[in-house]
């Protein structure tokens, strides 16, 4: 069932949002320098850089969409921002699969108290634990699918400008095209590959070998094994990579 929008999920026309004079030429500046670089696997990266370089935040990071509730990192701006990916991972119930879920971007302003705070209590916690107090989860979408999320942090509480808006909506559709026109992305290579996914930043291949072994074991699909690791990642303050491999290392075997 398609998840209800929060009050606070933006619609995915941004029609209203406006740059401030010389504002143009900043994001023309970042959008050309980005995608001068040489690999075209670095130009989803550098618009994400130009993010963290032009708005008031404090990192940044690009995680892609897998099969099922999978996700894999593309990049991230710092250790912190990894490390809310790999949260956001985890849990699988914070703003970037919200994101995902609505194709919408959710913006969690404030995540130390009130809604947002309510809305995704765990991870609001594990957030503010690495001194994260606002996330804004903007999706990578293509046809009315959401390939994956541009997730902004802030170590402040508080709303983006609508001058932050103006410049992480259109750099996130910037984004998308990139990833969309990568050799073997989604725009080139058969559906049924999944060679984008490789290229990306990531050690979940832990975690798909850990679900894979689960779903032996117990003999489950491989959205009820993911439940189960991440359940036990939980449980023991894991990380979903780290559980997966206490898994394959034989520590952890799961039984009905």
């Amino acid at each position: 069932m398609k998840p209800v929008p929060h009050e606070d999920d933006e619609e995915s026309s941004y029609s209203g949002e406006s740059m401030l004079p010389g504002d143009v030429g900043r994001f023309s500046d970042a959008l050309a320098r980005a995608t001068a670089e040489e690999s075209e696997v670095a130009v989803p990266a550098a618009l994400c850089q130009a993010c963290v370089d032009l708005l008031d935040i404090t990192g940044a990071s690009i995680s892609l969409q897998g099969e099922g509730d999978a996700r894999v990192l593309w990049w991230s701006s710092s250790e912190v921002a990894g490390q809310l990916a790999e949260a956001q991972y985890t849990l699988g119930d914070a703003p970037c699969q919200s994101a995902v879920d609505l194709v919408a971007p959710v913006l969690a302003a404030d995540l130390t108290q009130g809604p947002d705070a309510r809305r995704w209590p765990f991870f609001a916690q594990q957030a503010v634990a690495l001194g994260v107090r606002a996330v804004f989860s903007l999706p990578l979408s293509a046809g009315g699918l959401a390939l994956g999320t541009l997730d902004l942090y802030r170590e402040e509480a508080g709303e983006l400008s609508e001058r932050d808006r103006a410049f992480a909506f259109p750099m996130a559709e910037a984004i998308t095209t990139a990833l969309l026109n990568l050799p073997g992305g989604p725009a080139t290579s058969d559906p049924d590959e999944d060679m984008w996914l490789a290229m990306a930043e990531s050690d979940h291949e832990e975690v798909h070998q850990a679900t894979g072994m689960i779903m032996v074991h117990l003999g489950v699909d491989p959205q009820q094994a993911l439940a189960r690791l991440r359940a036990h990642a939980f449980s023991h303050d894991l990380t979903v990579t780290e559980a997966a491999r206490s898994v394959i290392e034989g520590k952890v075997r799961f039984h009905d």
